[in-house]
């Protein structure tokens, strides 16, 4: 699934302006930034990758204040919360997907499971619940974990 970041661009800017919040290069800057990034991160992580890239544009400050931003604009999600990390993704033209985390090498796999799905549903619609968005991450060691430890 492709995105057009132009046009999130173009929505985020009145999201802001919906906000009265300044619409500005940098936050734009960011948009780009994160889905240049293209993998699920830590703000921090984010941070120093930005610093590599000779993009001076994006302060520390407005990167934690945009991620939050984005967040609430929607096309960026808290995926995975474990031992005080917090680890995020731009989720914009990407389907809704799963998480399994590697607690040794921290690796995330994403997965989808129709039939992991389709329980969801029946369990909301057995108890009358109207659902708004979930996410599931399955916590374990990897397979090249578990093989390096056999060595």
């Amino acid at each position: 699934m492709s995105v057009d970041l132009s046009d999130i661009k173009r929505e985020f800017t009145k999201f802001l302006k919906r906000k009265n919040m300044k619409v500005t290069q940098s936050r734009l800057n960011l948009i780009d930034l994160i889905a240049k990034y293209g993998k699920h991160f830590e703000v921090e992580e984010l941070v120093n990758w930005i610093a590599t890239q000779g993009d001076r544009s994006v302060s520390r400050s407005t990167i934690y204040r945009t991620i939050k931003l984005l967040q609430e604009f929607g096309v960026i999600k808290e995926v995975i919360k474990q031992n005080n990390r917090t680890i995020y993704e731009f989720v914009a033209g990407k389907a809704h997907h799963d998480h399994l985390v590697c607690m040794e090498c921290g690796k995330i796999i994403e997965f989808v499971n129709e039939d992991i799905e389709k329980l969801q549903d029946e369990v909301c619609k057995e108890y009358d619940f109207q659902p708004t968005h979930h996410r599931l991450e399955i916590f374990g060691v990897c397979s090249e974990c578990r093989n390096s430890d056999l060595t």
